[in-house]
Order: C-alpha cells, then sequence, then structure tokens
C-alpha cells in the first residue's frame, strides 16, 4: 500500500452512499452495511397506467434472515415462510379500498438482518398489484436483475432495465481511519465509496472528492483506481 501524503487525505470529503430511486426502490436511514441489521424502506412512486396501488409483494432473497415487517398507512403486512421458518416474502395490502385515481406515493418498511457478504447486490423482486375502482387490477414486476448492481455478472453493463428489482449494495463494516479488506467480487462502480475519503490498491487510488481525484491523477507514480477485481487488497481510509 503507498500511503498519501499531504493534501491528499486533508482535502478529501465524505458522504454516506444512497440508492438511487426507481419506480419500486428500496433504502434506508444508514448504509447496508454486511452482516447488520438494517431497516430497509421500500418506496413505491407511482400506480399503473393512472389505477392506485393495491398491493405491494417483496420477496425476501436467501440470506437476508430475521425479517420483521412494519404495518403502514398503506395497509397491514403479512409475511410467508419456507419449512425452516425462515420469512420469503412480505405482502401489504391497502385497507379502505384505493382511490380513484393514482395520486400517491407509498413507504413500506421492514427490519432485517443482511448477509455478511459485503461487495455484492442483494434483490428484492417486488410484485405491484393496481386496482381501478370498478375493480380491474393490474401487476407489474418488479423483478429484473439483469443490470448486476454494482458487482460484475455477465449481465453487467447491458441497457437499464425498465423494471429493475429493488436492490441494496452491500457495504463492508468499518472503523474509522484506515480498513483493509479482500474483495470477492468485481467492483466497477467506485461510486459505492463515497462516504470513504480515499481507496488505495497498491499504486492506484480512488476517492469521490472531485478534488482528492485530481491530486490523485498529479501524484507521481500514482494511477487512478478504476475498477477492482476479485481478490484483490484494498486499503480504505473513512
Amino acid at each position: 500500500m503507498k500511503l498519501p501524503l499531504g493534501p491528499l487525505c486533508a482535502v478529501a470529503g465524505s458522504l454516506f452512499s444512497t440508492a438511487a430511486f426507481a419506480h419500486a426502490a428500496v433504502a434506508g436511514p444508514t448504509p447496508p452495511y454486511a452482516g447488520v441489521s438494517f431497516d430497509a424502506d421500500f418506496t413505491v412512486s407511482h400506480g399503473c397506467d393512472g389505477a392506485d396501488t393495491y398491493r405491494v409483494k417483496v420477496t425476501i432473497p436467501a440470506g437476508v434472515t430475521g425479517v420483521r415487517p412494519v404495518d403502514s398507512t398503506f395497509g397491514k403486512a403479512e409475511v410467508e415462510k419456507d419449512g425452516a421458518g425462515n420469512v420469503t416474502a412480505v405482502t401489504w395490502t391497502r385497507e379502505g379500498g384505493v382511490r380513484a385515481a393514482d395520486t400517491h406515493y407509498f413507504h413500506l418498511g421492514l427490519r432485517a438482518r443482511l448477509p455478511a457478504k459485503p461487495f455484492t447486490t442483494v434483490f428484492f423482486p417486488t410484485e405491484q398489484t393496481c386496482r381501478t375502482p370498478a375493480g380491474v387490477e393490474t401487476t407489474v414486476a418488479w423483478t429484473d436483475t439483469s443490470g448486476g448492481g454494482h458487482h460484475h455478472d455477465p449481465d453487467a453493463g447491458t441497457t437499464a432495465s425498465d423494471h429493475p428489482a429493488p436492490s441494496l449494495f452491500l457495504l463492508p463494516t468499518r472503523l474509522p481511519g484506515w480498513n483493509q479488506y479482500t474483495v470477492e467480487e468485481h467492483v466497477h462502480d467506485l461510486t459505492v465509496f463515497k462516504d470513504a475519503l480515499i481507496v488505495w490498491s497498491g499504486t492506484q487510488a480512488y476517492s469521490f472528492n472531485p478534488v482528492t481525484q485530481a491530486l490523485i491523477e498529479k501524484e507521481p507514480g500514482t494511477q487512478p483506481l478504476t475498477q477492482i477485481h476479485p481478490g484483490t487488497v484494498i486499503w480504505v481510509k473513512y
């Protein structure tokens, strides 16, 4: 590891990563750390062709455990479990009937422990059912995982889906200061280190802060870090 000197660390900024909102998305008040309990906030930003949202079903992927949903103003949550007692899906259904038109934005929550697999993406395939006042239902499946999130897979880099599954990119737990990690996945989107001061791998470095990144590019013997391959050891300063 080549330790940065002078202004490289002094000017590095910090903010934690948040998920980009799609039509159905998941985020939280804290970063999604691997192996840690997380308060997930699922959002549904609109209905279906003018019809109000009536039901939302979120599939819980393997490795996500200790799921405890929250009843909301949208409606009460019902859980489905497998033979071992693991929650496999959570469904919220509207109470009091649908509105005459698509006018509202909804939040649906649950708490769960995320898999202890940092630098991987966890997908939550979601089905949104809308209903007109006349009772006609339409279902939209937010289930496409072909984008691959932030890690590398055969479909990574393809055109963005119109119906992506809500997803979380799992970050490693950390302490203030320098942290060493061995990355087991191919990370090609380094903006997952938005909350880091600087990332080092050998003689390569990256910072989300544009001023720090400019200094990295000018530092003799240092190259910009643009992606991380499986098995790479990195040093990250928070």
